[in-house]
């Protein structure tokens, strides 16, 4: 599960040097979400009982999914206006992609462990 949220948070920062190449590695855009993943990886490591952790982890990849496809439509109510090019829209693909290992694995413990409960 590390490697995959690690991988998951790498995705976020790639597309966001490529697309804010300004930001830092401390910058609030990708080290908020490093530490929310951070913080959701431990829960998910201390508990024995990994489902809920897992459930977790899960809702906060699907939510990074559904912001990765949102974030790239001009819509009135996002306070930027996202780059519409095939390049851009590459990047958003690659942090998705990232993100599959997450939802699967989380989505994997959270069964597994439910499976387990009386």
């Amino acid at each position: 599960m590390a490697g995959a949220v690690a991988l998951a948070w790498l995705g976020m920062y790639i597309h966001n040097v490529e697309d804010l190449p300004n930001l830092t590695l401390g910058s609030p855009e990708n080290a908020g979400p490093g530490l929310v993943w951070l913080v959701l990886l431990g829960l998910w490591w201390a508990q024995r009982d990994r489902s809920w952790p897992a459930a977790l982890l899960l809702g906060w990849a699907g939510l990074n999914l559904l912001g990765t496809f949102v974030t790239v439509l001009p819509l009135p109510v996002l306070p930027f206006k996202p780059e519409q090019s095939l390049r851009h829209y590459a990047f958003h693909v690659l942090n998705a992609l990232a993100l599959l290992p997450v939802l699967v694995l989380a989505r994997r413990d959270r069964r597994s462990f439910a499976a387990e409960r009386p």
